[in-house]
């Protein structure tokens, strides 16, 4: 008999965050579906970002950082002391608020996570991994005659796609992005909306946004955290015309 798959890719279990003495995320309980959207909405300082972070155990440097509760990766806990960090941030890559590019060639900047982690044998094969993910991120057309020059000559929103390329070459399972349109135009910001829908055929998406448009565009689920608490989290569709909780309700119509 076949054992039917798990659709949750993360769980969250009772997970709460504390630095120092500060609680900055209490007790949630989420979980994340495969090769689907998941937005993560909230007022500044709602802890979305702290908790996007836990996902691949960005936080642990923060002094006096601790986590209760587990996160399950593949059921696994990743805040077990067995965890190979290198090995989890492959798997669950991360597109961060400003577009940044390294001191590097376009080309450099995408095989940089692939010669790190010695995942290509030959050139040819590295040429063929940073193409497709050029692709891929929607920037190889125009980039393809320059991939020698300096990176930081492109625009915000080409950095962006660029920053996108660099993290899809080493084929993680999950792409965690937090607001990775903040700092982009109307034009740039819908380039990366389109691209993520196109991500999410191959990729796990997790999204921190301020937008409740663009959460409500791109996203199959979404959740509303309230100082640092999860209030609530349901499909797109349904979270955005039907809130169940009065807190949702309000912040979703500009009231609180």
């Amino acid at each position: 008999m076949r054992v039917k798959e798990d659709p949750f890719i993360i769980c969250a279990k009772d997970v709460s965050v504390f630095i120092g003495k500060s609680q900055l995320i209490q007790n949630v309980h989420l979980s994340f579906l495969k090769n689907k959207v998941t937005a993560l909405i909230g007022a500044s300082g709602s802890g979305k970002s702290t908790f996007l972070r836990c996902l691949n155990r960005l936080n642990d440097d923060v002094d006096d950082f601790k986590l209760e509760g587990e996160i399950l990766f593949h059921e696994k806990n990743i805040y077990d002391n067995q965890t190979d960090l290198v090995s989890l941030r492959t798997k669950i890559g991360m597109v961060f608020q400003k577009p940044t590019a390294f001191p590097k060639s376009i080309y450099e900047n995408v095989a940089y996570g692939l010669r790190l982690h010695n995942l290509t044998k030959s050139g040819k094969e590295c040429d063929e991994i940073v193409e497709n993910a050029l692709m891929r991120a929607s920037l190889w057309e125009e980039v393809k005659d320059r991939l020698d020059d300096e990176a930081y000559r492109l625009s915000g929103g080409q950095l962006q796609r660029l920053a996108i390329a660099r993290s899809i070459a080493i084929e993680p399972e999950v792409i965690l992005m937090d607001e990775p349109c903040s700092a982009l135009d109307p034009i740039a910001t819908a380039r990366i909306e389109e691209l993520i829908d196109d991500l999410k055929q191959k990729f796990t998406i997790i999204l921190v946004t301020h937008s409740m448009q663009q959460a409500a565009r791109v996203s199959e689920r979404t959740a509303f955290f309230n100082k640092g608490i999860l209030i609530e989290e349901g499909a797109s569709n349904e979270f955005f015309t039907n809130p169940q909780n009065e807190l949702t309700q309000r912040y979703i119509t500009g009231r609180g």
